[in-house]
């Protein structure tokens, strides 16, 4: 079943319109921290890793951002938003609901979420960061956005971060 959705937003062009300030870095396609690690040269702020996930049903949607080091343990986070089994979204929900491929998640991707359908989480330690990297909606470029820029992004876009340390599969106590 195929939706109506709005057109894609060109993100370059929307921040540029809302004097929302970022540095680019192109480099190679990374599809995996460890490809980024290789491939994308040092950038000032916390390196982020995205997931998309949806509850058991397919009725509520989840942007889940978090530093690049951390594995998120799915059972916790499920428990703690009090939501029916969690998993990864399918590529086709992936580019109908953030307009973007596997590979490319990132939180740029809201500005396509015109319907408000994405709920956003983002781990405390990204959100208290000056700035953070991520993609600008493809997987062969990194900007850095200060973290005072992107609350304007998600001003204009509609969303809000839901904030909170997000559960991580190992201890870190150890």
């Amino acid at each position: 079943m195929t939706e109506n959705r709005l057109p894609k937003v060109d993100i370059f062009e929307f921040l540029q319109v809302h004097d929302i300030k970022y540095t680019r870095q192109d480099h190679p396609a990374v599809f995996t921290v460890a490809e980024a690690l290789r491939h994308v040269p040092p950038l000032p702020g916390v390196r982020t890793k995205n997931l998309f996930l949806r509850d058991r049903k397919g009725r509520r949607h989840f942007l889940v951002v978090v530093g690049y080091h951390k594995s998120v343990d799915l059972g916790k986070l499920t428990r703690l938003l009090g939501v029916s089994k969690l998993g990864f979204c399918s590529p086709d929900r992936l580019q109908r609901l953030l307009g973007v491929d596997p590979g490319s998640v990132s939180v740029m991707g809201l500005v396509n979420d015109a319907f408000g359908e994405v709920e956003l989480i983002i781990d405390q330690s990204v959100w208290s960061a000056e700035a953070f990297q991520c993609h600008p909606l493809t997987n062969t470029s990194t900007i850095v956005i200060k973290n005072d820029d992107f609350v304007r992004f998600l001003d204009l876009t509609g969303h809000r971060a839901q904030v909170f340390e997000v559960p991580s599969r190992v201890d870190d106590s150890t």
